[in-house]
């Protein structure tokens, strides 16, 4: 009779913990995406446009190589 009473109340319990936690994980990870995409954005602005400066001269660089091979 005690076994009737106290399954239940556990499974309840024990359910309710495992949702608690769970939320409680989901927030975290939602924090920490944040803040990771707050850190990220400020760099982005910065490194950006040196970024694409080099990688337009890059391309300039490359360009003129393959003009001096076509010519060979």
């Amino acid at each position: 009779m005690v076994l009737y009473g106290i399954i239940p109340a556990m499974l309840l319990l024990g359910g309710s913990l495992a949702i608690y936690l769970g939320f409680d994980e989901l927030r975290d990870t939602w924090k920490s995406d944040e803040a990771t995409e707050s850190s990220s954005e400020g760099s982005e602005g910065e490194g950006a446009g040196e970024e694409v400066e080099q990688y337009k001269k890059e391309t300039d660089d490359l360009k003129e190589e393959i003009e001096t091979l076509k010519k060979e």
